[in-house]
C-alpha cells in the first residue's frame, strides 16, 4: 500500500488525511482544526504542524493552498491573510513540518483527484472543474494532465467577478432559489465555454452533494457531472500531487 498524507488549508479550517493512493480511499479519520485568525504563515504553519502531529506519516506530503501557486510560492491570498502574497509556501511548510511538501492550489488539487480517482478518470479531452463554495475555483485538464493556476472565477459575467455572482456563497447570502442560482451559474459556464470549448465541465464543492437540487436547471453546451469525491477532493488531489512528484 503506497500512502501520501493530503493536507487541505482553507480560510476557515485546515483539514488532513492519509490516502490510499492505490484507491484514493482515506486510511485514517479526516483530522481538523480552525484556521487561525489571523491566518499568518506563521500561525498557518503552526497549525497545520500540531494537527498532523498524531497521524504519524513519514511519506510524501501535500497541500492544497488558496492561492496560485508558481515555483512554491503564493501569489494571491483572496480567502487568506495578505501575507501569504509572495511567500515561499513550500519552504515555509517544509520547515515547520520537517519534511519536504508539496503545495499546489487547492482546486488544482481537486481536479487532480477527480481526474485520477473520480468524475473525470479516463475522459479524453479538455475537462474543466468549477468548485463552488465561498468563491469559485478551477481547474483545466487535458487528457487527465493538469493546466495549473487558472482563475476563472474571476472571469467578468455581467460585469462582475463570475464568483461574486454565482459561488454557492451568493445564493444563501442572497437567499436565492436553486433555480434562480442556476440561472447565474448557467452565464458563467456559458462565457467559460465560449473561451475554452470544454468536453466536459465538472461542479464541485460543497454543493456537488446537492446536484440533484440545481443539475437539471442547467442548459448548456458542453457535458456537465457533479464532481465524485466532493468534499475529499482536496485532500486526495494534493496527496496525489505529492505522491507524483515525489
Amino acid at each position: 500500500m503506497t500512502l501520501s498524507l493530503g493536507i487541505d488549508v482553507g480560510g476557515s479550517g485546515i483539514k488532513a488525511a492519509i490516502v490510499d493512493l492505490a484507491t484514493g480511499e482515506f486510511t485514517t479519520e479526516r483530522v481538523r482544526v480552525e484556521t487561525p485568525q489571523p491566518a499568518t504563515p506563521d500561525s498557518v504553519v503552526a497549525a497545520t504542524a500540531g494537527l498532523i502531529a498524531d497521524l504519524g506519516h513519514d511519506g510524501p506530503i501535500g497541500i492544497g493552498f488558496p492561492s496560485p501557486i508558481v515555483k512554491g510560492v503564493t501569489t494571491l491570498a483572496s480567502n487568506i491573510d495578505p501575507a501569504w502574497v509572495g511567500a515561499h509556501a513550500e519552504q515555509l511548510f517544509s520547515a515547520g513540518l520537517g519534511a519536504p511538501v508539496r503545495v499546489i492550489n487547492d482546486a488544482d488539487a481537486a481536479g487532480v483527484a477527480e481526474a485520477r480517482y473520480g468524475a473525470a478518470h479516463g475522459v479524453e479531452g479538455l475537462v474543466v472543474l468549477l468548485t463552488l463554495g465561498t468563491g469559485i475555483g478551477s481547474a483545466l485538464l487535458y487528457n487527465g494532465v493538469l493546466v495549473p493556476n487558472t482563475e476563472m472565477g474571476h472571469i467578468q459575467v455581467r460585469g462582475k467577478d463570475a464568483e461574486h455572482r454565482a459561488a454557492a456563497s451568493v445564493r444563501e447570502v442572497h437567499d436565492l432559489s436553486w433555480h434562480h442560482w442556476a440561472e447565474r451559474l448557467q452565464e458563467v459556464i456559458e462565457v467559460i465555454d465560449h473561451l475554452f470549448w470544454p468536453d466536459l465541465v465538472l461542479l464541485g464543492g460543497g454543493v456537488s452533494r446537492k446536484a440533484d437540487k440545481f443539475l437539471h436547471f442547467l442548459d448548456v453546451r458542453p457535458p456537465l457531472r457533479a464532481a465524485a469525491l466532493e468534499n475529499r477532493a482536496g485532500i486526495v488531489g494534493a496527496a496525489t500531487a505529492a505522491a507524483d512528484r515525489a
